[in-house]
């Protein structure tokens, strides 16, 4: 008898233990990299070419990500037009309109690079406007001494997006579609992989690697005001970092563009790109002055992207706006031709959707949650992690931007900073020894998506909605304690109601799946803004304060960073900004003066 009950017990035991075993593909490379966007591409060709085997997965079709909204330019100090430019200025520019708040380090690295890498995409294919001579063209951008902005048209981003895909496939590297990424697997502070499910399908697979690269962009879709779409920009990245035990950095900094579209309700907040501005474009108010000689006379409409928002913001406030709540933005007085051939984009966008010819009408705009300047600790010259074998590019990766984000500089941040995290990410594989794995970790994994699949009373779409009403109100273009403390209650309630979500996968896909990951990641992404914004109290770059107007450099010139403690509670501390070493200060005390601006204005 006492056999038979241990037979009986052992076939239970081994029932159990195959009934919690979840079926996944599993997938091995060499390098994983999560975003299929400009800087995870950068990354992939840069590890490809270092010989090792590298796979590429993003959640959205790899002709449709985020960087074709780059519409603008890429920065690069050629000195092509105004022969005085140089890496310095660049990086002058850059630390003195970040509110000297971005890492030094990653600005140099950035503005010194920059140019023979805004090069060789040109050559890859990415057909940038060039001069008779066949030397880069370069066009004007808010906030910068001189024009150092190549561009292609105002459509910018796409060129370089399709250039390196075109790249990629030639170095047969595998780009995966649809794949969402639920978890960064991690194992005594080491990365060694991610899960995902297919949003199509719901067919898991576990991607194992020596190295993680993380390029999934930022949470400017979690304003309701926002030049993001649909599904896009929505925190996960910084979800997953922040589950990984990374630290989030400089998170109250989110840039406002101060022209984003009105109307319709479908598309408002789709950017306008800064090269409108940039090509002679003037802000009008309602009653047709051109208000940026009250805000900034010297650079006018070519001022930074703050002070032009808070002044479109505040003549919309005062009551100088439109009936639909903007201000206008107005190119007429150039040729028509010289608008189709430099801004072919804009001018058929409003056609399209307004009917309205840009060369004849001014266009209605108004401020739009645009950029996430703040984003994951990474080191400037690897881009890497607090978490051994987990790096981060692009958007997601904090440090570059500072305070305000000068126009131009992410395209070039995705070239040259993919790159470094792709060549530091081979290096690591390459001289691994061993690599961690663990089943364990795996099936939390698993677990964690079945978690969601449930049914309840809520679905997440309302519930994205009511995050993006609270950000707008609470944590907008500018902000106050009362205002800020509301908005924690807010996300509070919203996190109380996801615990009931409804989450039914169907023959339709498993979108809703993905919203759920989605939701909670926009949560936690609004809260460690919300959480940074309350510390920072004083005014700096694109976090405007009403309560605190003043910039403080007495006790505010530091960076506040973001953890998760085991229970998963936001922790922010700050911490000194990293100070300039004797040589870069000298640059910048070396460098032009804000008030010898030398960029001229297009009449």
């Amino acid at each position: 008898m006492k056999n038979e009950s241990l037979n009986y017990y052992l076939i239970f035991i081994t029932k159990v233990r195959m009934s919690t075993i979840q079926k996944h593909n599993t997938q091995i490379s060499n390098v994983l990299i999560i975003g299929s966007g400009g800087a995870g591409l950068r990354a992939a060709i840069e590890a490809r070419r270092a010989g090792v085997e590298v796979t590429v997965i993003g959640k959205r079709k790899k002709e449709d990500v985020h960087t074709v909204l780059a519409a603008g330019g890429i920065n690069a100090a050629l000195g092509n037009v105004d022969p005085k430019d140089n890496w310095q200025q660049h990086f002058a520019d850059t630390m003195i309109e970040g509110y000297l708040l971005s890492d030094p380090r990653t600005v140099e690295l950035m503005a010194k690079e920059a140019p023979d890498l805004v090069q060789e995409i040109h050559e890859w294919g990415a057909n940038f406007a060039t001069l008779s001579d066949g030397r880069l063209d370069q066009r004007y951008f808010g906030a910068h001494t001189y024009r150092r902005t190549c561009y292609s048209g105002d459509y910018t981003g796409r060129s370089i997006l399709f250039t390196l895909i075109k790249k990629a496939q030639e170095l047969n590297i595998p780009i995966h579609d649809s794949q969402y990424v639920t978890e960064l697997l991690v194992r005594d502070k080491t990365c060694f992989g991610a899960m995902t499910f297919d949003i199509n399908t719901g067919e898991r697979t576990v991607f194992l690697a020596d190295a993680v690269i993380l390029a999934a962009g930022g949470h400017t879709r979690i304003w309701r005001k926002s030049s993001s779409r649909r599904n896009e920009n929505t925190g996960d990245g910084f979800y997953l970092a922040l589950k990984a035990g990374c630290t989030l950095t400089d998170m109250e900094q989110v840039q406002f563009h101060p022209t984003g579209m009105v109307i319709p309700e479908t598309i408002a907040g789709s950017l306008v790109t800064e090269a409108v501005r940039g090509e002679g474009g003037h802000l009008k108010n309602s009653k047709g002055e051109r208000f940026m000689s009250k805000y900034d006379p010297e650079r006018m409409e070519l001022s930074t992207r703050d002070k032009v928002a808070m002044a479109n913001y505040t003549e919309i406030m005062e009551g100088r706006g439109t009936e639909n709540e903007g201000i206008y933005l107005d190119i007429s007085h150039r040729d028509k031709d010289f608008i189709i051939e430099k801004l072919p984009r804009m001018y058929r966008k409003f056609l399209d959707t307004l009917m309205l010819d840009i060369s004849k009408s001014p266009m209605e705009v108004a401020p739009t949650a645009h950029y996430s300047m703040g984003g994951v600790l990474v080191s400037p010259e690897e881009h890497a992690t607090n978490i051994e074998g987990l790096y981060a590019a692009g958007e997601v990766a904090g440090g570059l931007h500072g305070a305000n984000r000068l126009g131009g500089n992410s395209l070039a941040e995705i070239l040259i900073f993919g790159k470094r995290a792709g060549s530091a990410a081979a290096n690591r594989s390459i001289n691994l020894q061993t690599q961690i794995r663990s089943k364990d970790v795996i099936n939390q994994a698993h677990d964690s998506i079945n978690a969601f699949i449930k049914n309840g009373d809520n679905v997440a779409r309302p519930l994205q909605r009511s995050i993006r009403d609270t950000m707008w109100e609470c944590c907008g273009v500018v902000r106050d304690e009362k205002l800020l403390q509301k908005g924690v209650s807010e996300i509070n309630e919203i996190k109380e109601a996801t615990t009931k979500l409804d989450v039914r996968p169907d023959s339709e896909g498993f979108e809703d799946l993905m919203l759920a990951f989605d939701l909670e990641g926009s949560l936690a992404s609004a809260e460690a803004t919300i959480l940074s914004a309350l510390e920072r109290k004083e005014s700096r770059g694109a976090h405007q304060r009403r309560d605190y107007t003043a910039t403080n450099n007495k006790e505010y010139l530091v960076n506040f960073e973001v953890h998760w403690d085991a229970n998963r509670k936001a922790i922010v501390t700050k911490h000194d900004v990293n100070p300039l070493s004797p040589e870069l200060k000298k640059v910048i005390d070396d460098t032009s003066d804000i008030s010898d601006f030398s960029g001229k204005l297009l009449e």
